[in-house]
């Protein structure tokens, strides 16, 4: 009796130890799933509205500002906000993403509260370095992804920009082929790229031709001024007319290469008909001023949250096509109605 006696103890004891262990297990998991709740929609550290001279700012630019399309769209777009706001924003250029991590580093250690980087290539090292600083907000400009409860992005909608290039280039064609040129492969450019080759093909067929042809091409460079004339030039050999290029320092080769074919451009992301009006005739140029001062304003209300992505186009007023003689009244109209929301 003894001995059956201490078995059932034991057997007791063990369901009472298994009891308690798996409800230990429910409370592990309960409480990862409050905390990870909690990290989806935690907002950043200004948490309150703060003065805007209270607040360290920086942005951190890939390349010069003088490249006629991203970095200086981005850096006539921090002036501007540093006017408007009258906030403490300053900008390093010729980030280079090997150095990113560094230099974030860097001006987090010298005490700068909202640090801002122009581009996706920054997603990766923002990820890298942005939990060794829970107390410095991170934003990346045209950033897709955010990871971590003290990172966003907020991006131009591209796709509805290089819809409205699409509208004026497919009107604007006398060959039906087309040539894109485009500094390095990444899904955003992918998918701003998709949509003006769906869109230019649509309204060249729309026009009567039966086979309109679209060339693709990536630089792999930013700054490669000569690689960008010889793409442009190959694309021009095979008969088209119209080249769309994103591709900073590297446009500036296929606008060399258009202007000696006779071959017309439309630019993006900054006002590219500045260069040679013949040549560009029209540009879809993105309003970097008004990205900063939304981006800035919403940070400074305390209105934006960690792990979370904010996409503005059309609807907030941030593109802003251009156009030389050569685009008529007509082909103006339909952005006109394009842009109407």
């Amino acid at each position: 009796m003894k001995k059956s006696g201490r078995k059932e103890e034991t057997i007791h004891s063990r369901l009472r130890s298994c009891r308690a262990h798996k409800n230990f297990i429910r409370w592990v998991v309960l409480g990862v799933f409050l905390l990870c709740a909690v990290c989806i929609v935690y907002p950043f550290s200004p948490r309150n509205e703060q003065p805007a001279g209270s607040v360290k700012m920086v942005v951190l630019l890939p390349g010069e500002i003088d490249d006629q399309s991203w970095n200086t769209g981005n850096y006539k777009g921090i002036m501007e906000c540093r006017k408007a706001l009258d906030v403490e924003l300053r900008y390093e250029k010729n980030v280079s993403e090997a150095d990113s991590e560094a230099m974030l580093r860097w001006y987090a250690d010298k005490g700068y509260q909202f640090i801002l980087a122009a581009g996706t290539q920054f997603e990766e090292p923002v990820s890298a370095v942005a939990d060794e600083y829970p107390e410095v907000d991170f934003c990346i400009i045209n950033g897709r992804e955010s990871s971590g409860m003290n990172v966003c992005g907020v991006y131009p909608k591209e796709d509805e920009a290089s819809h409205l290039a699409a509208v004026i280039a497919g009107n604007l064609t006398k060959s039906g082929t087309f040539g894109i040129i485009a500094g390095y492969p990444s899904e955003p450019m992918e998918e701003l790229l998709d949509q003006y080759e769906k869109d230019v093909r649509s309204i060249t067929k729309q026009r009567g031709f039966q086979k309109p042809e679209v060339f693709r091409a990536y630089a792999n460079s930013w700054e490669d001024v000569q690689m960008g004339k010889d793409i442009a030039d190959q694309m021009i050999a095979k008969g088209a007319d119209l080249l769309f290029i994103y591709a900073n320092k590297v446009g500036l080769g296929c606008i060399e290469s258009a202007k000696e074919n006779g071959a017309k451009v439309i630019g993006f992301s900054e006002n590219q008909n500045q260069l040679d009006s013949d040549t560009v005739v029209a540009s879809v140029e993105f309003d970097f001023g008004a990205i900063y001062k939304w981006t800035i304003s919403q940070y400074l209300a305390g209105d934006l949250k960690g792990n979370k992505t904010y996409g503005i186009g059309i609807k907030e007023h941030i593109f802003k096509p251009v156009y030389s003689d050569a685009v008529p009244e007509e082909i103006r109209k339909k952005i006109e109605e394009e842009m109407r929301v």
